[in-house]
């Protein structure tokens, strides 16, 4: 029992170590740490078989595999250099062929002027495996960003690509920025994740304005499995940003029905199937119910592709339903 909990402690320390480290050399080695079926990656080497991405197009919604040390091949699979481009990572636990994440896909789809492509970590950030998840994530990152470099050596210019990231997804489109020369023109962060990240997350490590040119953020968990307070240039604080309509049961249950609801909502956005109009307000986030604190010195904007790139500050949304995801 003491070699389990010794264990455990011992992988806390490393990970809380490297988090606040900004020093690429910190505590590196050179083999993967695994431990029950969790894995902590060690060597910075990409591509990873542990990290893939995947390509879909209106013309071909169905998966390709994309090995990004091979640009030339992007058309052969459908891409185009005409539409638009957008990078989704899901969050802790997740996978990119699951909800919600397939509901973001399909919106964008649904546009016919995006190339999507969707990042796979799920090998790296397992349940229970949370601690290695958020080592993980600098190793996502750096990857993606070859996948960044490969769609612009493609021909696509940095202002046509998007990253959207739910939970620590949106970390980890933060931190591609720190591998590439010019940091990414726009991010969307779908109620980026907050346990442990607030408390050791340098500011390398965690999704900001500095990250991109364009940084929107949708809060729905604020202060508890999501990120509270104005992170971006532009966030929407919904239904007060801690607890969605149409979430039951017990407090888990609830909070994370919440949390994934910023890609239930920002999907529907994309699709213009619900019109969600952010009222300029107060920068905090979460508000109690009925104080917003309205401000009248910026103009309400609509959720989704319509946000204009020089939006600043929060926005409140108020919009009630009684379904769980109800944007499939």
């Amino acid at each position: 029992m003491c070699v389990i909990k010794c264990s455990i402690l011992l992988v806390f320390i490393v990970i809380s170590t490297e988090l606040v480290s900004e020093a690429d050399g910190d505590l590196m080695s050179m083999i993967d740490f695994r431990y029950f079926r969790c894995v902590m990656k060690r060597e910075w080497k990409c591509p990873d078989s542990e990290i893939n991405f995947f390509m879909y197009t209106p013309e071909h919604p169905h998966q390709h595999y994309i090995d990004p040390r091979y640009p030339k091949l992007l058309r052969d699979f459908g891409w185009k250099k005409v539409r638009k481009n957008v990078l989704i990572i899901h969050g802790f636990n997740g996978t990119y062929d699951k909800t919600p994440m397939t509901y973001i896909r399909d919106a964008y789809l649904s546009r016919k002027d995006y190339n999507v492509f969707m990042v796979d970590w799920s090998e790296l950030t397992r349940f229970p495996c949370y601690l290695s998840a958020l080592s993980n994530m600098k190793k996502a990152a750096q990857c993606t960003a070859q996948l960044y470099s490969s769609i612009t050596q493609a021909g696509a210019l940095a202002k046509t690509i998007t990253c959207v990231g739910h939970s620590l997804g949106a970390h980890i489109c933060g931190m591609i920025s720190n591998h590439l020369t010019e940091k990414q023109y726009k991010i969307v962060g779908l109620d980026p994740g907050r346990p442990l990240v607030s408390a050791y997350g340098s500011r390398q490590f965690r999704l900001g304005r500095d990250d991109a040119y364009v940084v929107h953020v949708i809060h729905t968990n604020a202060g508890f499995l999501g990120e509270d307070g104005l992170v971006g240039h532009a966030d929407f604080c919904i239904n007060g940003g801690r607890l969605q309509p149409g979430c039951h049961g017990h407090v888990m249950r609830v909070a994370r029905c919440s949390h994934f609801m910023s890609s239930c909502y920002f999907a529907a956005s994309v699709r213009k199937k619900r019109r969600l109009v952010g009222i300029p307000c107060t920068s905090s986030c979460p508000k109690e119910k009925g104080h917003w604190g309205i401000r009248f010195d910026r103009k309400a904007v609509m959720l989704g592709e319509d946000v204009p790139d020089g939006s600043r500050g929060m926005y409140c949304i108020n919009f009630e339903h009684n379904e769980d995801c109800p944007f499939d």
